[in-house]
């Protein structure tokens, strides 16, 4: 089975006909849900994502897509307690030299707690953190 982490941009371009990553999210999805696969997300991912497509005058958009997520059986969506907002916020004062956000920050231990290598993204932090980034 497909297990990846799925980070906010990815969900940006799947969704944004403008964005410079879309035509690469869609041929990549097309191929990845072809065969079984499960996703691992955050809630502080989908606050990310549902806010952009409101603060953007997007709303019935922004709902739709945060359904999408809460509702597929396909997603696992991980809550950030107290604990792991602790450990992203030690993790990001740790890494001065990158320009990660908490978000990122949280993401990566998520992923490291969940043993996934792998994530749909096109930010280049996962990779600098060590991460394979699709597509």
């Amino acid at each position: 089975m497909n297990l990846r982490f799925v980070d906010t941009s990815y969900w940006l371009a799947l969704e944004l006909k403008n964005d410079q990553s879309h035509a690469s999210a869609q041929a990549h999805w097309k191929i990845f849900v072809q065969s079984p696969f499960a996703l691992v997300t955050t809630s502080y991912v989908f606050d990310e994502t549902v806010t952009y497509f409101n603060s953007r005058g997007f709303h019935e958009k922004a709902v739709k897509i945060g359904e999408m997520i809460l509702q597929s059986p396909s997603i696992e969506l991980v809550h950030i307690d107290e604990n792991l907002f602790y450990e992203g916020w030690e993790f990001f004062q740790q890494h001065q030299d990158k320009d990660y956000s908490l978000t990122d920050c949280i993401s990566f231990l998520v992923m490291t707690q969940k043993s996934l290598d792998t994530v749909l993204t096109f930010d280049k932090h996962f990779s600098q953190a060590g991460f394979i980034i699709e597509p």
